[in-house]
């Protein structure tokens, strides 16, 4: 299996509501054939009429099956409301929650449990059978009520932008593993780079966003083969058919197109498994919409800052430069990109900046954001923070007119309005 077909699978199985559901009916039917057969074997005494108990199975599996379609039902309407009130982007990590599905799976397989148990019910009463059925539909009905608690909790602005700020967390993590501090003197170009041009270039055959890529692997086939890939488009992309997916320099042996696609994945919606800015664009795209006149919500705006701060400060504290891959022997062999600080920065600022110029609460959140990383974060990331604050200043002399509501808006405030901050003048901090 290669390691594409690896990663769709992954894909498949975290992104599917419905395979947990199939395979626990599966397991249901397998389980009762076991618990009918020990309930043979031990014979054990009971009271229980056979009547009785085939009207409280019956009762228990429709229960459980509204309780199936009702919980779909309700994922289905929580989802649309908000993707609707946050952003469309929401919806897969609905459908990925493991809870959602362990729930689901739960219910489909009490349900079919029962339903087997009931048609085994003829003149005796398989008591562990029964009992298993019983005391699985009130750990249904707790579960269900979890789940009820769960979802509201995590569809609320800000439970779902804590998902997606652990979410981005993780993925700069494993993307920027080394810290600022730990990173070697910049390389200059031609240490880093590749010279002349390149032998050969592979286009795409496909259309869509650029999921992620096998680095070990593109690594050992330019190993094996002598060569440099280049890989053009960095994770986030998008490509058409006959867009430069990857340069070959040099090379002994003839790399063969199958192997190369065979290490990227391309599909039609980013995923946060490569992607460091996708949670930003996502958190991004809550407080834009928050801004919008339409809904005029600029505390879930200020929210989404909250998240922002943290993973931006998280950022900057790590080593941003281009990745360069190397074999064991020291020799260059692979070279991708991954977003700089300025595009982290623009990112994280400039739309917010733009919709949130009319509201003091934006005002005053995004700079608590920018003088708190001015102060903690190394002097190279300070100039371009320097300089959206410049821009912010600016953006509050424009709209805010009266001196009272401009002095306001230049104080930081970490809750946006209502907060207890020190008025002192922003930071000056120059880099060396």
């Amino acid at each position: 299996m290669t390691w594409l077909q690896r990663f769709q699978v992954r894909h498949f199985f975290r992104h599917s509501t419905w395979i947990f559901p199939t395979f626990s009916l599966l397991a249901a039917l397998l389980m009762v054939r076991i618990t009918y057969a020990l309930d043979l074997l031990l014979a054990l005494e009971n009271n229980l009429e056979p009547e009785a108990l085939r009207t409280i199975l019956g009762i228990l599996a429709g229960s459980l099956f509204t309780v199936v379609v009702f919980v779909c039902s309700a994922i289905l309407i929580a989802v649309q409301l908000a993707s609707a009130q946050l952003t469309p982007r929401i919806i897969a990590l609905v459908f990925r929650d493991p809870t959602t599905k362990l729930s689901l799976a739960l219910f489909v397989f009490i349900f079919t449990f029962s339903l087997a148990v009931l048609i085994r019910v003829k003149t005796t009463v398989p008591l562990i059978c029964a009992s298993l059925s019983v005391y699985g539909f009130m750990l249904c009905l707790i579960v269900f009520l979890y789940l009820v608690d769960h979802l509201g909790r995590s569809l609320r602005p800000s439970g779902a932008l804590r998902i997606v700020g652990l979410l981005g967390t993780r993925v700069i993590e494993e993307v920027y593993s080394r810290q600022h501090d730990e990173s070697s003197q910049r390389r200059t170009d031609a240490e880093i780079g590749v010279a002349g041009n390149p032998s050969r270039i592979l286009a795409s055959d496909r259309n869509g966003a650029v999921l992620a890529f096998d680095v070990l692997g593109l690594r050992d086939l330019a190993h094996r083969t002598e060569c440099v890939i280049e890989m053009v488009p960095q994770v986030g992309d998008f490509v058409t058919i006959g867009s430069p997916l990857f340069r070959i320099y040099g090379g002994k042996t003839e790399l063969t197109a199958d192997l190369l696609c065979h290490s990227v994945a391309i599909g039609q919606e980013r995923t946060f498994q490569q992607d460091p800015t996708l949670a930003f664009r996502i958190m991004v795209d809550v407080a834009s919409k928050a801004l919008s006149p339409a809904i005029n919500d600029p505390t879930t705006a200020v929210l989404a800052l909250d998240q922002i701060h943290h993973i931006l400060r998280n950022v900057g504290g790590r080593c941003l430069d281009d990745e360069r891959v190397r074999d064991a022997s020291g020799r260059l062999r692979l070279i991708y990109r991954t977003p700089d600080w300025d595009a982290f920065v623009h990112l994280a600022a400039t739309e917010i900046r733009h919709f949130g110029a009319q509201s003091i609460q934006i005002a005053r959140r995004l700079r608590a954001m920018l003088e708190d990383l001015i102060e903690s974060l190394p002097r190279e990331r300070v100039p371009l923070l320097q300089q959206e604050l410049q821009l912010l200043d600016r953006s509050v002399k424009r709209f805010f007119p009266e001196p009272e509501d401009r002095a306001l808006a230049d104080v930081g405030d970490l809750q946006g309005v209502g907060g207890a901050q020190e008025e002192s003048a922003p930071p000056n901090r120059t880099s060396s």
